[in-house]
């Protein structure tokens, strides 16, 4: 099985080792097709503190971590 990444913007950095990423999706309404944003905030782990609110992450699923943290942080930075 091949392992997810998704890529998105942290919100939140106020955690230890912990960043929050809202990743956004352009999706169709069904009826309507009407295309429209929807999100979703992810707990990433990250081991150094580089990086801010408003910066661009790429983050790849791994094992669980907490109970809900389940990503890590891909370091192409």
């Amino acid at each position: 099985m091949a392992q997810r990444t998704f890529k998105g913007v942290v919100v939140s950095t106020a955690m230890q080792k912990t960043l929050v990423v809202r990743v956004d999706r352009i999706q169709p309404h069904p009826k309507y097709k009407k295309r429209y944003t929807t999100s979703k905030r992810y707990k990433v782990h990250v081991e150094r503190g580089e990086y801010k609110v408003g910066d661009v992450v790429e983050f790849y699923e791994t094992r669980p971590m907490s109970k809900t943290k389940r990503w890590s942080v891909a370091y192409n930075k």
